[in-house]
């Protein structure tokens, strides 16, 4: 075997142990946006006339992991999209399901917390999480958890524990606002997904964390000026 075939050879045999074929990041990328646009159309369907604001009821375990399940993959898949492409490209198609799946499971046991603990409450307690929410934004764990949802090289399990880490205090606010609520949600699945794929910048952030304290602060004071918050008897 001449030099030149050994080497066309080698370069065959390393091409056909490429994990990732060309196309396949898109691929998984495009069809994690469409789960989440899936999701969407869950929601909408299923979530209709359910929000109560602050005396929204969960149900049934069954009605609210099916609502659960659907809320994640429309509000948590967008901003994984670049992360899926990145286990397609290093592991091939076959890592897609298993990283995305493992990334889902770690907000179902989020879902599971909600069901447990979230109970009917007032705008007090909306107002005192919603200005919680803020303060987290300016704490040195949410921008550990932030600089690391950013990182590459994770499982799927170990990307959904840094994002929640990064998203708990705005999944907390949109909780305590109105858990089934299509508009809260929209807006934190915005807020989700713009820092999962954005870097940080400083003024922007500060900001909006400076919005979210003010905004807890206006419900507690003045409730019914929040669209939304209290039921019309």
């Amino acid at each position: 075997m001449t030099d030149e075939t050994a080497n066309l050879t080698g370069r065959s045999g390393a091409t056909a142990r490429a994990p990732g074929l060309p196309g396949t990041a898109p691929a998984a990328a495009l069809a994690t946006l469409v789960l989440a646009a899936a999701g969407w159309t869950v929601l909408a369907w299923r979530m209709t006339g359910m929000n109560m604001g602050v005396a929204t009821r969960l149900g049934s375990l069954a009605f609210f992991a099916a609502v659960w399940v659907a809320m994640m993959a429309a509000m948590m898949l967008p901003g994984a999209a670049p992360a899926v492409a990145r286990a397609a490209r290093t592991g091939g198609a076959r890592a897609v399901p298993l990283f995305a799946g493992s990334y889902l499971a770690v907000w179902a046991l989020a879902g599971a917390v909600v069901f447990a603990i979230d109970r009917p409450h007032g705008p007090a307690v909306a107002g005192a999480v919603t200005i919680a929410a803020g303060l987290y934004e300016f704490t040195p764990l949410k921008r550990h958890f932030r600089r690391r949802c950013h990182e590459s090289d994770r499982s799927g399990f170990g990307f959904g524990l840094c994002c929640l880490g990064a998203t708990a205090g705005l999944m907390a606010m949109q909780v305590a606002l109105g858990v089934m609520s299509i508009g809260w949600m929209a807006l934190v699945a915005i807020l989700v997904t713009a820092q999962k794929i954005l870097p940080p910048r400083a003024v922007l952030d500060v900001t909006i964390a400076l919005v979210i304290v003010v905004f807890g602060i206006a419900i507690i004071a003045d409730p019914s000026s929040v669209p939304g918050l209290i039921p019309h008897m």
